[in-house]
This record gives structure tokens, sequence and C-alpha cells, in this order.
């Protein structure tokens, strides 16, 4: 039985496709646009070069612009497998020439398919890990638009009234609403503590009493007006309206979050992880793809989350341990967070912390340990389908 390797390299409009026999001889190099049309066109032409056999189809990318052409061949039935762009960017380095372009790179593609095999298999999403994937990265899209906002009024308010700057926290609602109708010094000297505070007390700001002394005093210890103050003061005014918008498309995307995730099949048994709430669990979901079928093993969940140490170890030195360089990056963030909650939290989870900082680990290095037996705990839950509990069942024989 013959079988053949189709390696593609991905692009928006466009993807290279190049097909390897058993010895590595070119039979098809084609570039395709990304229609469906031409897609199934390509597909019928592979299929007719692997006549009775097998045809793997090997992608550097696992979503986005291949998107359709991964469902394409999900539905056909077609063999898929993953392998990283930054992977293929290295081994193009044995390969003969110095050039880059898409078939060379479609070529690297599939010879790596055809000699590798540890390349991880593409499986098809649901409708619940796509939502969650999209509700996820959009929710970190308005979180750095909020942070990025957030500074430019800060340095904005610095310009112009630093004292009023250092005595509001703009994270807060209160003090975004204040910057909404007085910026300037003297406007708030104008308007005084007392009609300040009805102003805000009728906007429903909290602690408005504290918050209007605050921003009066700030007031009084500044007299001059910087050159451009009018227009400072604007563009204060509607950075504090984008901050107040950013805030409410993040506590709606919350809830969307939150309703998606408690709809999961594994929503229970991951939240009752100390540690885990519904934000952080639909992180941990999305990164995974939804379930753990992907990681046969708690030691490869590890190495992908980068909660795993490296070796780096040559010659007389062993045991050279280091933080990977490959990892999953929001994954790693969901297990180091919620190591830290539960710190706080999990008896268990305290006791091992407080164990490692004994061995004389800092702080970090302690928590990223916890992560990584977590990790473990976690991994047994989920195959298990079982919640997690502070003291561990009794066993049958016990």
């Amino acid at each position: 039985m013959s079988r053949i390797w189709a390696g593609t390299d991905c692009g928006k409009t466009h993807h290279h496709c190049l097909v390897l026999d058993a010895e590595g001889n070119t039979l098809l190099s084609r570039r395709v646009a990304n229609d469906e049309p031409e897609l199934l066109e390509l597909l019928t032409d592979v299929l007719g070069l692997a006549g009775e056999g097998q045809a793997t189809w090997a992608l550097d990318m696992t979503g986005g612009e291949p998107g359709l052409l991964i469902t394409l061949l999900v539905n056909h039935g077609q063999e898929l497998v993953y392998i990283p762009g930054k992977a293929v960017n290295r081994a193009s380095d044995s390969y003969r020439g110095e050039g880059k372009t898409d078939a060379r790179d479609a070529l690297v593609i599939a010879d790596q398919a055809r000699m590798r095999r540890d390349l991880q298999p593409i499986r098809p999403g649901n409708e619940a890990t796509v939502e969650l994937e999209l509700l996820t990265a959009r929710r970190v899209d308005l979180v750095t638009d909020r942070t990025r906002t957030v500074s430019r009024l800060r340095a904005t308010m610095t310009s112009m009234f630093p004292s009023l700057e250092r005595a509001l926290d703009v994270t807060n609602a209160g003090p975004l609403i204040l910057l909404t109708g007085y910026q300037t010094p003297a406007a708030l000297r104008r308007i005084g503590l007392k009609r300040l505070e009805t102003w805000l007390r009728n906007r429903k700001v909290r602690s408005a009493e504290a918050l209007a002394a605050a921003a009066v005093q700030a007031a009084e210890r500044q007299h001059t007006a910087v050159v451009g103050e009018r227009h400072i003061a604007a563009m204060a005014h509607t950075l504090a309206k984008e901050v107040i918008a950013l805030n409410e498309k993040i506590a709606e995307t919350d809830k969307l979050i939150e309703g998606r995730f408690r709809q999961h099949e594994l929503a229970e048994v991951i939240e009752s992880v100390p540690g885990i709430g519904p934000l952080l669990g639909a992180e941990f979901l999305a990164a995974v793809g939804g379930d753990l079928a992907s990681f046969p093993t708690p030691d490869r969940l590890a190495a992908f989350a980068g909660v795993a140490p490296a070796p780096r170890d040559s010659g007389k030195t062993s045991g050279n341990l280091h933080r990977p360089q490959r990892y999953h990056r929001r994954l790693q963030r969901v297990l180091y967070t919620s190591a830290l909650i539960s710190i706080r939290c999990d008896p268990n989870s305290r006791a091992f912390y407080d164990r490692k900082r004994a061995e004389g680990k800092r702080h970090v290095q302690a928590v990223l340990a916890l992560a990584r037996r977590r990790v473990n705990v976690i991994w047994a839950l989920i195959r298990d389908r079982r919640c997690y509990q502070v003291a561990p069942p009794a066993t049958e024989a016990a």
C-alpha cells in the first residue's frame, strides 16, 4: 500500500501544497486559493495520487487562516498532523539552498511529516471549544486595550494635574466617573466639596465623600494652569469614557464566558479545583482543546504548559534545568495564577508551598512547583470525572 504526505504552507488568501511519496519524490506542487472549489479540486488530485494508499496532510497552523481547509479535510476523513512554524524554520536550515518560498516551506513540512513520528494530530474542534477560544481571546484583547488606555489617561493627567492623578485610582469606577465631569483644578475648586459630593452621589459612586474630598484637596495644591490645559482636559475626558466603555464590554464578555463555561461537561470538575473559577477554567479548556485527548500523561500536559523544567545537560554537566522556551503562555498563566490563589484557600496547596519555601526555593519557584503538582491533580480528576476534595477519598480497602 502506497503512502503519500501532503505538506501545506498556509496563508491568508492562498495555500501552497506539495506532495511527497515514500522515497521523498515530489508528486505535486501547487498554489491554491483559499476557496472551497479550489481546495476540493486539490483534495481530489491528492487522493488520486494516493490511490488505494493513505494520504497524510501536514499543516503549520491549526486554525484561523486554514480553517476551511481543515474542515474540508476532516469531513473527508483525512489524517492531519501539525508541525509548528518554528520547527519548520529550524528544519529549513538543513535543506539545500538559502532562499525562502512557499514551495520550499511546503516541501519542508511534507518531508518532516514523512520522517517524524512525534507530530501532534489535528483534531476537529467542537462548538463549545471554538466559542470559548473566541470569547477568551476577545477578553484578552479588551483587557489589553483597557491597560493601554489607562496608561494613556494617567500620563495625560500627570502632564496637567499630577496631584489629582496621584489621588485617584483610575482602575476604579468612581474616579473615572469623576474625570468625565471634572478634570482641571479650577473646575474642582469652583464646584466645591459639597456640590461635588452630591454630583457623585447622584451618579451612584461609592465612597463619594472620600473621593470628593481627595479631589478638592488635590485642586487646592495646584493653582497654575499648564499650557494647553483645555485640550488636555478634553483628552482626559475622552480617555475616561473609553475606559468605562471597555469595563462594560469586559463585564459583558465575562458573563458570556461564565455562561458558556458552566455548560461544558468538565465545568464542575475543573471549578472544584481550588483557585480556578469560570474565567480561568474557560481559558484552560480553550488552551487544551476542550479535553485532554491530546495529553495521554500529565507530563505531556505540564510540558505543554511550560511548568515542567527542560534539561540542558552537556558533557559532565547534569541536572541543569531551565524554563522551557516553547510552551503555551496563556495556559501557563492559568496554572500559575490558580496555584497562587490556592495557597490562600487550600490547606494542601499551602502545605506544599511552605515545604518548598523551607527547602530554600524562592517564591516564584515554589509557586511553579505547586503548579506542576496541581497539573497531576487536574489531569487525574478529569480522567476520573470526579471533583476535588480537600481530604483524599477513603480507599475501598480502608
